[in-house]
């Protein structure tokens, strides 16, 4: 065993294997291992023997045993080679650069063309300035050939070098959207929205308009933009506007939500409405309910989003406002023509200032309020004190459970704008209730389902203890109890 190929060779074996077998499963413990094992061949190369990875193989009268020379001392620089590359790796394992595989593709691949040349000139003796010679031709050659992968690589160098995106990013580059999931020596992958990689050359990219909504990672905005007629107040549009974005509670107050002219023709005034918001993945659901409040808002201002080419249908009188604002309520939707009527008959108006208490929490109302414009905050007690669970515009209402089953208000309502609000009290309620019995359990359900939400918000409602009646059941006996129903 003092045969130095032997001794060589074995530990070269006991490299392999730790490699090959991940063993230890710990990446640095299994790196110092190699980097011993490293250093005990280099002991035995460089001191222990003739043998030295810095000059020709020995025996050259032994044809066997001078290539296995060669072999062994090839090998220590390519492990070197390799050993380096992994521990520059683990140095820089913390770096933003690191997550690219670019860096490391190209200095691995630098590192190894070095051991290789540095094999060939002191193990095999070749001449190296004659083969870095016939090489400059080849490369000319190759370079030709590959000249659009070698413009996707100094492209990509670029792209590393300059940071416009990383990985995890959300970008658009040469308008395609996506998140970034890896930036190699060729090209970006993007995920896009629909569940699709696309791949974009280096080369492409580098000379692409490149927006990333990733940056500032808390500050991203959404817009929407609309055609108003012009016969409409530009004041009385963006009033409603403001209102609209005011009914968000996801997104930031500062920077502060804004709704501006962007131009104007004979045809109509473009509006656009912008908000803020802290993270790129609320941008769909935030541009929705902007979409879906700038409508309604506007529709409570008396502004109907018509088609321009079509003739303007007649105002809407008070009356007609009134049925169509109850028919939008939830608990009102079975309702058919004249008994929306009816009830719209019976609603009675009240306006709130900004600041003012609408409801107090645990008070049992014995009205519906029915939101006709401005915006509302509603506030529940969560775990940690008070939460803003949602905010009320033109259309939503509050009171269902104290009006239809006597239940109080487990939540606090303030006015957030000038509000003008309807109500419908509970005995204006009971007939509809006798003559409809199958509206009664269908608003039982649909407030069922509302209770349920606020339980999620740690929100208590005083269902009985000790019973297995569903909550569903208890607001059935409840309705039929307060409005003293027979069945």
């Amino acid at each position: 065993m003092k045969d130095p190929l032997v001794l060589g060779f074995v530990l070269i074996m006991v490299d392999v294997v730790l490699w090959r077998a991940a063993f230890p499963s710990n990446d640095t413990i299994r790196l110092l291992l190699r980097l011993v094992i490293f250093g005990l061949l280099s002991a035995l190369l460089l001191f222990g023997s003739t043998l030295s990875p810095f000059m020709p193989a020995p025996w050259p009268e032994s044809a066997g045993r001078h290539l296995a020379a060669q072999i062994l001392e090839v090998s220590w620089w390519l492990i070197g080679a390799r050993l380096l590359t992994m521990s520059l790796d683990a140095a820089f394992r913390s770096r933003q650069w690191h997550r690219d595989r670019l860096f490391q593709d190209v200095l691995g691949a630098l590192v190894f063309l070095a051991a290789v040349v540095a094999s060939l000139a002191f193990v095999l003796g070749l001449p190296v300035t004659g083969l870095v010679a016939t090489s400059g031709a080849l490369a000319i050659v190759l370079g030709l050939a590959i000249q659009s992968t070698l413009s996707d690589v100094f492209a990509g160098i670029v792209l590393n070098t300059t940071e416009p995106y990383h990985i995890g990013d959300w970008v658009s580059v040469d308008g395609v959207e996506g998140k970034v999931l890896e930036m190699n020596w060729r090209a970006t992958h993007l995920l896009t929205s629909h569940g699709n990689v696309v791949i974009v050359p280096n080369s492409v990219a580098a000379k692409a308009k490149i927006t990333n909504s990733s940056r500032p990672v808390a500050l991203h905005g959404v817009s929407v933009t609309l055609q108003i007629s012009p016969e409409e107040r530009p004041a009385s549009v963006l009033g409603a506007l403001q209102r609209a974005m005011a009914g968000i509670n996801m997104v930031l107050q500062t920077p502060a939500p804004y709704a501006l002219i962007k131009k104007a023709s004979i045809n109509s005034i473009e509006y656009e409405a912008t908000v803020y918001i802290d993270d790129i993945s609320k941008s769909v659901a935030v541009t929705n309910q902007l979409y879906d409040l700038c409508h309604r808002h506007l529709a409570a201002a008396g502004i109907d989003l018509w088609p321009l080419s079509v003739p303007r249908p007649p105002r809407h009188d008070a009356a007609d406002s009134r049925q169509r604002l109850l028919s939008h309520v939830d608990l009102f939707r079975a309702l058919q023509g004249e008994e929306i009527e009816a009830l719209s008959k019976r609603l009675s108006r009240h306006e709130y200032e900004v600041n003012q208490e609408v409801v107090k929490s645990e008070e049992v109302m014995d009205y519906l309020m029915i939101v006709e414009s401005g915006v509302l905050s509603v506030t529940v007690k969560g775990p940690s004190g008070p939460v803003e669970s949602a905010r009320l515009g033109p259309g939503d209402s509050i009171g269902e459970a104290g009006v239809l089953a006597g239940l109080p208000v487990q939540a606090q309502v303030t006015a957030l704008t000038r509000a003008l609000i309807y109500r419908l009290d509970k005995a204006d309620l009971t007939p509809l209730l006798k003559n409809r019995p199958e509206i009664g359990q269908q608003m039982c359900q649909l407030l069922s389902q509302q209770q349920d939400s606020l339980r999620k918000l740690n929100t208590e409602i005083p269902v009985p203890v000790g019973t297995e009646r569903t909550l569903l059941d208890w607001l059935r006996d409840g309705m039929r109890k307060l409005h003293e129903l027979t069945t």
